[in-house]
């Protein structure tokens, strides 16, 4: 038999070719074969037969497959499928691109049994930008790319496939005394200069940006919107719901990131009577557009003409353009969050009426983002007390 050759004197050599379970991959397996006994030619091949069927049974059984000596990219296969399919688009997409990028280039054909904490500390270190190889990366994409080898090498224990966590002598990437990101937002000149530039666009973006100005609502929660959440009447929306990228970027509709993200947001009666208006205007849109129009289930408040609900990206694409067509200061458009929010401080707005309208979990979330401008405000109201106790003093 081709699969039984020997192999000097009373030894054999076995060859079986099987998928290996843990990787998917078809593998060739071996293993040498003494006889300790004396035989006749016919009784030897019905005992080398025999133990050959042994051999093969143990490898198509798994038995004979020792995860240790799969590689990290095998292992990662595992990972993927039995852990990472199981998170929501967001995480999924952020740790696979981690890996493909910055660990299986250095990693990936080593054993995992290999693997030293000594050669992930090297590897954080080492780390450059895909787009820019000269430039390393910044400590927040090295604290990323430490999540997603630490969620491995987890699995790998927990699996069973190492006994020791490499990762566990490995300390996450610090910036020593690193400094607070300012936050970047428009100014009242600036957001008044942007609601007349609003006014020139389509209606549907024009209402977008003002929403975003006026609720502090995140991209994916204002893409959510349903006409049937919205009262007109009231003048409140309710959000309950996100558009946002989903695995592979298949876009995803999913509930508010928790239940203080689920939440009635009041509007300005300006935005009511904008809505009215749209309103309007969006049914009559559905009736022009009644040969293309195939969404049949919901009524998206900001749509194409089709119906559907916009991709999650298309509003950041759009944005970027309008500011370089109109020649506006550029931000991001999350950053129309945050200039909701520094508008409301600069009112006097009450930091717990702040977080329960941008659906923070907690107030302190809502203190250390905008610590800052609420100190500033705090400042403003100190001030006023000089002026009316000097216009007491005055008198």
């Amino acid at each position: 038999m081709a699969n039984i050759q020997p192999r000097g004197k009373n030894s054999y050599f076995f060859t079986v070719y099987a998928k290996n379970p843990y990787t998917g991959k078809n593998e060739r397996k071996t293993m040498t074969y003494k006889v300790e006994e004396k035989m006749s030619p016919k009784k030897l091949d019905v005992h080398l037969l025999v133990e050959y069927e042994k051999f093969a049974e143990l490898v198509r059984s798994g038995e004979f497959f020792t995860p240790q000596k799969i590689t990290v990219d095998d292992f990662a296969s595992l990972w993927i499928a039995n852990y990472l399919e199981t998170l929501e688009g967001a995480s999924y997409n952020a740790h696979t691109s981690k890996y493909k990028h910055h660990v299986k280039p250095v990693l990936g054909d080593k054993q995992i049994t290999a693997i030293k904490s000594m050669d992930l500390i090297r590897l954080l270190a080492d780390l450059k930008r895909v787009d820019d190889p000269d430039n390393p990366l910044s400590i927040r994409s090295k604290q990323d790319i430490y999540l997603t080898l630490k969620s491995i090498f987890k699995f790998a224990v927990q699996w069973e496939f190492i006994k020791n966590n490499p990762m566990d002598k490995v300390d996450k990437p610090q910036q020593k005394s690193a400094p607070r990101r300012t936050l970047n937002y428009y100014d009242e000149e600036e957001v008044n200069n942007l609601f007349l530039l609003a006014e020139k666009e389509l209606p549907h973006w024009k209402v977008f940006i003002v929403l975003l100005l006026t609720t502090g609502l995140r991209r994916g929660e204002a893409l959510g919107i349903e006409w049937k959440d919205i009262d007109l009447q009231e003048g409140t929306i309710d959000i309950n719901k996100s558009i946002t990228m989903g695995k592979n970027g298949i876009p995803v509709i999913k509930s508010t990131k928790s239940t203080s993200s689920d939440r009635l947001v009041s509007l300005p009666k300006f935005v009511t009577k904008e809505l009215k208006n749209y309103r309007k205007h969006w049914l009559q849109q559905k009736e022009d557009n009644e040969d293309v129009w195939i969404e049949e289930d919901r009524e998206w408040m900001i749509c194409g003409s089709d119906g559907t609900h916009f991709y999650p990206t298309t509003p950041t694409t759009y944005w970027r353009r309008l500011t370089k067509k109109a020649n506006v200061r550029h931000i991001r458009l999350h950053d129309l969050r945050h200039t909701s929010a520094t508008l409301l401080i600069a009112q006097g707005i009450h930091a717990k009426i702040i977080s329960e309208r941008l659906g923070h979990k907690k107030i302190s979330t809502t203190m250390d983002i905008y610590g800052h401008a609420l100190r500033s405000a705090d400042r403003a109201a100190a001030d006023s007390f000089d002026n009316f106790f000097a216009e007491k003093k005055s008198i």
